[in-house]
């Protein structure tokens, strides 16, 4: 009888809370092995690391990027592109030459051919990036590169003017799994302190791709148009069965593993609860509803006047840009017949893409981050940028008009800067609460292909056919430059509030994740 009593008495257990809080006293024990599931996680990835390390991946990523814009200056190369044939009025005609020649197309339909690109493009990214929530986004690159391989290999078997529209959309299809999963994978596993320099040498791999396109485009022409296209195949080939058998770094925000892993055991509860209420809702609402909330969020974008004017000016600036990069060679063989103009503006668009970039960025860092300066950057480098690009299509010297062109790309790509965030993106991010920035950037990305380089290059190969005068034609073109410049002018003195640091009404959960920092350094000072 006296062992009972002994084995119920409360001070045979002595402690400092001798009737503990039932709801309380599992919690210490769920964090501990929240804990050390991470420390075994962390230790089985230690010991089989993988080879695709952030860095290599990156330098994939880059390479990947550049046989793209290869691909995009390669077609609109003189040499691939080539030109339609002509007769003069005594009755001699030359044969055209490359893809307008062969196929005899009109300069609208030449257009086309670059806009069907961007059709892919647009189609294909939402869907892809909707994808990767449950499929492996790395796979969903090989499935895209795969895709592209096809199509760029089809491009060079194309036997009219409908097979290569058709090649050059599954193309944007194929290209748009690499476009909307690369940029996510950088921002969450570049190192802080260089993430500006990582987003920067993926991105100043556009400038310089379509550069050595153009170049590529000149050389490759002497074997015959088909042969730009086969070879860009070819190259791309490794990558799109690296995209298969690779075991790459899952991507933050696609994986379910990694969610779990970092938090801890109270969050895994909330993180549950909150998932079965958003499954809950979703199973409920309609499409109808859905169509609803969309039209609602749209409207208050549209009332947005800085946000509407910052975009305008952006689909003004990307029609001439995207009209330039696809005309520009062929325009430049016209008017000053340049035998090397592939070479030329290859030279060119390299150059001033990188020196306008960093220049850019340089005075972005010197002046204060507002809303109204940024429009200012915004509309002087593009009114003078317009300003020297206008003088050179006036002057018949072809010295000059390289000179007075190279310095009026340096301040277009100003305003575009791959090494701090661009003026019309910072815009776009700081003009709207935090909780509408995501559907801002990709309401501006879907406007200014839409309604800017899409049409563009189909609109000025109709102009081109009507007026026949390449210089004329240019001047028309680079004139909506300085449309775009007091678009942007105009936001300078509209009254702005920047949102960046607004509070969110319904805040994120990944905010809640902060509990866990102090297990992770009391982890850390037992260790220690």
């Amino acid at each position: 009888m006296e062992e009972k009593v002994n084995a119920q008495d409360p001070n045979s257990n002595p402690g400092p809370n001798p009737n503990p809080d039932p709801s309380q006293a599992p919690r210490p024990q769920s964090a501990a092995l929240t804990l050390e599931t991470d420390k075994d996680m962390a230790g089985a990835s230690t010991s089989n690391p993988s080879w695709f390390t952030p860095k290599r991946l990156l330098a994939i990523f880059c390479v990947i990027n550049l046989i793209n814009y290869v691909d995009r200056g390669a077609i609109a190369s003189n040499g691939v592109n080539g030109s339609v044939r002509t007769c003069s009025e005594s009755g001699v005609c030359t044969p055209g030459s490359g893809i307008q020649g062969e196929f005899d197309l009109t300069n609208f339909e030449d257009g086309v051919i670059s806009s069907a690109f961007m059709v892919g493009l647009l189609v294909a990214s939402p869907i892809f990036a909707s994808s990767a929530k449950s499929v492996n986004p790395f796979r969903l690159i090989g499935v895209g590169l795969s895709v592209w391989t096809v199509a760029v290999t089809f491009s060079g078997f194309s036997f009219n003017f409908w097979s290569m529209a058709v090649a050059r959309m599954l193309v944007g299809v194929g290209e748009a799994s690499f476009i909307s999963l690369a940029a996510p994978f950088i921002d969450d596993n570049a190192p802080l302190g260089q993430r500006t320099a990582w987003l920067g040498a993926f991105y100043m791999c556009i400038p310089t791709g379509i550069a050595v396109g153009y170049v590529y485009g000149g050389l490759i022409s002497t074997f015959g148009w088909r042969w730009a296209f086969w070879v860009l195949a070819l190259l791309m080939l490794p990558f799109a069965i690296l995209g298969f058998v690779m075991k790459p770094l899952q991507l933050k925000g696609f994986g379910h593993a990694e969610t779990n892993k970092a938090l801890t055991a109270e969050d895994q509860a909330s993180d549950l609860s909150t998932r079965r209420e958003i499954g809950d809702e979703s199973s409920k609402s309609s499409r109808f509803g859905a169509l609803t909330i969309f039209g609602k969020v749209m409207q208050l974008l549209l009332l947005n006047q800085v946000y509407v004017v910052n975009v305008l000016g952006y689909i003004a600036y990307n029609f001439v840009i995207g009209a330039y990069s696809y005309w520009g060679p062929k325009a430049g063989y016209n008017i000053y017949h340049m035998s090397n103009a592939d070479y030329m503006f290859g030279g060119v668009t390299a150059i001033c893409g990188v020196f306008g970039s960093i220049a850019g960025g340089l005075v972005l860092d010197r002046m204060n981050s507002t809303l109204p300066n940024a429009f200012k950057l915004l509309s002087f480098a593009t009114l003078l940028g317009a300003v020297f690009c206008f003088a050179a299509f006036c002057f018949h010297s072809l010295y000059v008009f390289l000179a007075l062109f190279a310095i009026g790309e340096l301040l277009v790509f100003a305003t575009q800067i791959p090494f701090f965030p661009a003026p019309v993106n910072f815009v776009c991010l700081r003009c709207v609460e935090p909780s509408l920035r995501p559907l801002s950037m990709a309401m501006s990305t879907v406007a200014i292909h839409v309604f800017g380089d899409v049409p563009s290059s189909p609109l000025v190969g109709l102009l081109q056919d009507r007026i026949n005068n390449w210089r004329a034609t240019a001047l028309t073109l680079t004139s909506i430059l300085f449309v775009a410049a007091g678009i942007w002018v105009v936001g300078i003195f509209m009254p702005a509030v920047d949102r960046y640091d607004e509070d969110v009404e319904h805040p994120a959960p990944v905010v809640d994740k902060s509990n866990s920092t102090p297990l992770l350094v009391e982890k850390t000072t037992e260790a220690s």
